[in-house]
């Protein structure tokens, strides 16, 4: 039997039409969406499938968006005999790679990242956060940098440390200007904003943090079948207690996910899966180690292609 770790995409990756073609393909699929769609009480599938992308954006819409895509997909790979070896997921991936494992349930989950979303909306008002990816510079460089931003009124974190040469920062909109300025100056190859409407993994998001964790009070957390790597330390555990602290602290903490994927290497997979809308965590794995063999798993061709590696003999 062949090991993969399997790796779930974070916000950012939502598109329009995200799901739809494996909606028509597999049953499974399709069963897992309407139990999903169900479970929130809205037409969730409609603004996946069709748009507008102003409103599948927005972070309560988005989070449930990817979080399905990845579990009806997952559900489908189950089905053929897929097993997963450890899991992980990025920033909101997270929560998909513990369903996955077994540690929280589907149907726990999903309105779970829907409340996470509308909590974080409320944390910090919309367009006045923003994300940007700085390519080019050490983590040293940026930290220097965002120093003397947050020295003034404004307030720019270190949210991910996703590949070499590649740092996302988080902040208020004008901080995370500024800051992008002072970085070309420092000579980053290029500083992209994201697509994404608040500044997660910031300090910004400590109130949201503080009501989500009673929240997640709620949810049933167990011992998950296979290790995930967290978020927060890039360690494995399979402990429902780490699990659930873990996930309290990765709404203000940044997202470690270069040392999560150096993690899974120290595993000895076979190779890395990403399930779900996009191709980003593949990209960034290769980064990290080029040799790695991945999969981006989203629509038909995608899944028969891993699945026709996978029972390989």
């Amino acid at each position: 039997m062949k090991k993969v770790a399997l790796v779930f995409p974070g916000q950012g990756s939502q598109v329009i039409g995200m799901g739809k073609d494996v909606f028509h393909t597999y049953d499974r699929v399709k069963d897992c969406f309407h139990v999903g769609e169900n479970l929130l009480g809205y037409p969730i599938l409609d603004l996946m499938f069709n748009g507008p992308e102003e409103e599948l954006t927005k972070t309560e819409n988005a989070q449930p968006a990817l979080l399905l895509t990845s579990i009806g997909i997952l559900r489908e790979l189950e089905a053929q005999g897929v097993q997963a070896t450890v899991t992980a997921g990025h920033s909101l991936g997270e929560y998909s790679a513990m369903v996955a494992a077994g540690a929280i349930s589907f149907e726990e989950a999903l309105p779970l990242v829907h409340e996470r979303g509308k909590l974080m909306e409320k944390a910090f008002p919309s367009g006045k956060g923003a994300m940007a990816a700085v390519l080019g510079l050490n983590a040293e460089e940026i930290q220097t940098t965002l120093e003397q931003i947050n020295a003034g009124e404004e307030i720019v974190d270190i949210a991910n440390y996703n590949c070499p040469g590649q740092i996302v920062i988080s902040g208020t909109k004008q901080g995370v200007q500024r800051a992008s300025e002072f970085l070309k100056d420092k000579g980053a190859k290029r500083v992209i904003e994201l697509n994404v409407s608040g500044p997660f993994h910031s300090r910004l998001m400590k109130p949201a943090s503080e009501s989500f964790s009673e929240v997640l009070q709620n949810i049933k957390f167990q011992d998950s079948n296979v290790p995930v790597v967290m978020n927060v330390s890039a360690n494995a555990s399979s402990k429902k207690e780490e699990l659930q602290d873990a996930l309290e602290r990765q709404l203000y903490s940044p997202v470690q996910w270069e040392e999560t994927i150096r993690s899974i290497l120290d595993m000895d997979v076979d190779a890395i899966v990403e399930v779900g809308s996009g191709k980003v965590l593949s990209g960034l794995v290769r980064k990290v180690e080029r040799r790695m063999k991945t999969f981006s798993v989203q629509d038909t061709d995608s899944l028969n292609e891993f699945i026709n590696w996978y029972k390989e003999d």
